[in-house]
C-alpha cells in the first residue's frame, strides 16, 4: 500500500450518513428474502485460527509489518490465496 493513497481525505459526507435513519434509507431495489431462502440457509461460523510458529525471511516479515496493524491477517490472506490457487 502506498502512503500517498492513505493520506487522501475521504470524499464521503459522513455527517449526512450519520444523519440517516432506517426510515430515510431507500431499500426499494433490494429484493426481499423468501421463505425458501431461509429454508436453505445454513449457519456458517468462521474458522478459528490456529497459532503456529513459522520461520519467515526477515524482509518478508518487515514488508507485511510495514503495511500496518493486523499484518498477521494479511499474511494469512496471502497464504490462503496461494493455497486456493494451487489446489489439486
Amino acid at each position: 500500500m502506498n502512503a500517498k493513497h492513505t493520506n487522501k481525505p475521504s470524499a464521503t459526507d459522513w455527517a449526512r450518513v450519520d444523519a440517516l435513519t432506517d426510515e430515510t434509507i431507500d431499500a426499494s431495489d433490494i429484493p426481499g428474502l423468501s421463505q425458501a431462502f431461509f429454508e436453505r440457509a445454513q449457519l456458517r461460523m468462521p474458522h478459528q485460527p490456529v497459532s503456529v510458529t513459522v520461520q519467515i525471511d526477515a524482509d518478508v516479515l518487515a514488508w507485511f509489518q510495514a503495511t500496518g496493524a493486523e499484518y498477521e491477517k494479511r499474511i494469512n490472506a496471502a497464504l490462503r490465496i496461494y493455497a486456493e490457487a494451487h489446489q489439486v
